[in-house]
C-alpha cells in the first residue's frame, strides 16, 4: 500500500506506484484467463487472443486501486464513509449528505447522457446500480430510524419464505390469465436450481459451519444419493419416494465411513483426505461400468408422482385427469419445485432443531476448541461422526432430487468444482448461518444467470462476454473480497444456541477463532 502523507500531492506518487504494481500483477494473473481464449476452428484449436478484454481488466484494477488509495485507504475523510453509514444508525455529517447528492447527480446525469446521446448500456447498467444501492440503504435507514425495534431479521425469513412459497403459483396464474409473456420455464428451473444449492449448502453448513470440520469431498454425497435412486429406479423399478430415504441413508453410511479414517484429522490434513475421498468416488463411478455404466452414465430416471399420479399428457390415471385439468407441462415442473423447496425446509428445521440439542452444542465447542472439548467430557468421535454423517444424508437426499430432476446422470456432474462451489457458499454467506447461506446461493448461482445476457456487461468487456465463463475467477475475488470485509461472512452475528433469559445476538466482531 501507499504511505500515507498530510496532502494530496504526497499520497499521489505512492498511491500511483502502488496502482501500478496491482496493474502489472493483474496483468500477470488475466494474461492467460482472459487476454487468450482457445477457439475450434476446422483447422483444430487455436488461441485467439483477447487484448480489449485484458485491457479493460487491468485498467479496472489500476483506476480501482488509485482510487481507494487517494480517496478511501489514505484520506483525511474516506468518501466511502457516507455510503457506510446508510446501513447504520450513525448520524449523517454535511459532508456526507454532500457526497451522496453528488453521486445521486451523477448517476442521474449518466443515466439521461445514456438516453438521450449515445444509447450506452453500460451506462445504463452503471447508473441503475447505484440507482439500486442508494435506493436498499435510504430505506433500510428510514425503517431503522422510525422503526427501530422491529425485528427485522425475522421479518425478512418470514418474507422469503412466503415469496418461495408463493411465487410459482403467482406467477403460473399471472400468465395463463394475461398473458403476459413470462419465461416461466427458466425461471422455475434456476429456482429450482438455487433451492438445490441451498439445500446443499445447509447440509455441507453442518459439517464446516457448526463442527467446523473443513469437508472438500461433499460432492461424493451428492453423487452417492443421485446413484443410489438412480440405479434403484432403472434395475428395480422403485419410485422416487421409496428411494429418498434409501438414497439419505446410503449417503449418511458413507459419511460414517468416511469420518472413521479421518477422526484425528483436523486442518489441511483433513481437507486435503476429503477431497482425495470425493475424487475416489467419482473415479469409480467413471470406472465400474458394470454397475454405473462408466462414462455413458444412467439415463431413463423416472419423475416423481403426486401420490402416484404422474405427469402425463395423456392416460387415465395421470395427475391432469384426475383433477380434470388441461394437461401442461409446467405442472410437473412447479412440483419439482415445491418437492425441494420442502426438501430444503426439512433440511434448514432439522439443522436449527439439532443445533439446540446437546449434540449441535457438542458441534460448536469442537469446533471453537477440540481439546477444551474433550476436557469436558465430551465424546469426539460421536460428535465428529454424527456431524458427518447428517451433512452427508443432506448431501444424498438433494443428489436424489438431482438424479429425478435431470432424468440422467454421470460422473461429470460430479467434479471437484462442486464441492467448491458449495464449500464457497457456505463459506460467504457465514459459516453456522442459515440465512446466510441462503443468501449466498441465491447470489452466486442466481446472480451468474441474471448477468448472463446483461448488455452493459457485453459493453465494457466486449460482445460475446459471459460471466458464466469466469465464475470461479469470480468466486475467488468474492472470497478475497468478504475475508477482507466481511472475515465471517455475509451474515456475521451468531445467535446463541442457548439462552438463560434473553437472546441476543453475537457480533461478528467478537466471533473469531478460538472464541465462542
Amino acid at each position: 500500500m501507499a504511505e500515507p502523507g498530510t496532502s494530496f500531492g504526497q499520497r499521489l506518487g505512492p498511491a500511483l506506484l502502488d496502482s501500478l504494481l496491482a496493474a502489472i500483477i493483474a496483468f500477470a494473473l488475466f494474461s492467460l484467463l482472459l487476454g487468450l481464449r482457445m477457439v475450434d476452428k476446422v483447422t483444430g484449436l487455436t488461441l485467439q487472443p483477447r487484448p480489449v478484454l485484458l485491457a479493460v481488466a487491468v485498467g479496472i484494477v489500476f483506476c480501482g486501486r488509485l482510487l481507494l488509495n487517494l480517496f478511501v485507504w489514505h484520506a483525511e475523510y474516506p468518501l466511502t464513509a457516507p455510503f457506510a453509514k446508510l446501513f447504520t444508525r450513525a448520524p449523517f455529517e454535511r459532508r456526507d449528505l454532500i457526497v451522496l447528492g453528488a453521486t445521486l447527480l451523477v448517476a442521474t446525469l449518466m443515466f439521461l447522457f445514456s438516453l438521450v446521446i449515445i444509447d450506452s448500456a453500460a451506462f445504463e447498467l452503471v447508473a441503475a446500480s447505484v440507482f439500486i444501492f442508494l435506493g436498499i440503504g435510504l430505506v433500510r435507514r428510514i425503517i431503522v430510524q422510525f422503526f427501530p425495534d422491529l425485528p427485522y431479521g425475522r421479518i425478512f425469513t418470514v418474507g422469503g419464505i412466503a415469496f418461495a412459497v408463493l411465487f410459482p403459483i403467482c406467477a403460473y396464474l399471472l400468465e395463463k390469465t394475461f398473458r403476459l409473456g413470462l419465461p416461466l420455464r427458466y425461471l422455475l428451473d434456476l429456482s429450482i436450481l438455487v433451492l438445490t444449492y441451498v439445500m446443499l449448502g445447509w447440509g455441507l453448513n453442518v459439517v464446516v459451519g457448526l463442527a467446523g470440520l473443513l469437508d472438500l469431498g461433499y460432492v461424493a454425497f451428492y453423487a452417492v444419493g443421485a446413484y443410489t435412486f438412480a440405479l434403484l429406479a432403472t434395475h428395480f423399478g422403485l419410485g422416487f419416494w421409496i428411494c429418498l430415504p434409501i438414497a439419505g441413508a446410503a449417503a449418511a453410511l458413507w459419511g460414517i465411513i468416511l469420518g472413521f479414517p479421518v477422526l484425528r484429522l483436523r486442518g489441511d490434513y483433513l481437507a486435503i483426505v476429503t477431497l482425495a475421498f470425493g475424487e475416489i468416488v467419482r473415479i469409480v463411478l467413471l470406472n465400474w461400468t458394470e454397475v454405473t455404466n462408466g462414462p455413458n452414465g444412467v439415463s431413463g430416471i423416472p419423475k416423481p408422482t403426486f401420490f402416484g399420479l404422474p405427469f402425463a399428457p395423456s392416460g387415465d390415471g395421470t395427475f391432469s385427469s384426475f383433477f380434470g385439468l388441461k394437461y401442461d407441462p409446467l405442472q410437473g415442473i412447479i412440483f419439482l419445485y415445491y418437492v425441494i423447496l420442502a426438501l430444503a425446509f426439512i433440511t434448514n428445521l432439522v439443522t436449527l432443531k439439532l443445533r439446540r440439542l446437546p449434540i449441535g452444542r457438542a458441534w460448536e465447542a469442537l469446533r471453537e476448541d477440540q481439546i477444551a472439548c474433550r476436557s469436558l467430557g465430551i465424546n469426539t468421535t460421536i460428535t465428529k461422526l454424527t456431524a458427518f454423517a447428517i451433512g452427508a444424508m443432506f448431501g444424498g437426499l438433494a443428489g436424489s432430487f438431482f438424479a429425478t430432476r435431470q432424468g440422467f446422470i454421470s460422473p461429470e456432474s460430479f467434479t471437484f468444482i462442486e464441492s467448491a462451489i458449495i464449500l464457497a457458499i457456505v463459506v460467504l454467506g457465514g459459516m453456522g448461518s442459515q440465512l446466510g447461506v441462503a443468501i449466498a446461493a441465491i447470489v452466486m448461482v442466481g446472480g451468474f444467470e441474471a448477468l448472463r445476457h446483461t448488455e452493459g456487461l457485453q459493453s465494457i468487456f466486449g460482445e460475446g462476454f459471459d460471466p458464466a465463463l469466469y465464475r470461479m475467477l469470480l468466486f475467488g475475488i468474492a472470497m478475497v473480497g468478504i475475508m477482507v470485509w466481511r472475515p465471517r461472512g455475509i451474515i456475521g452475528s451468531r445467535s446463541p444456541s442457548i439462552v438463560l433469559d434473553e437472546a441476543r445476538p453475537i457480533g461478528g466482531g467478537l466471533v473469531r477463532e478460538g472464541r465462542a
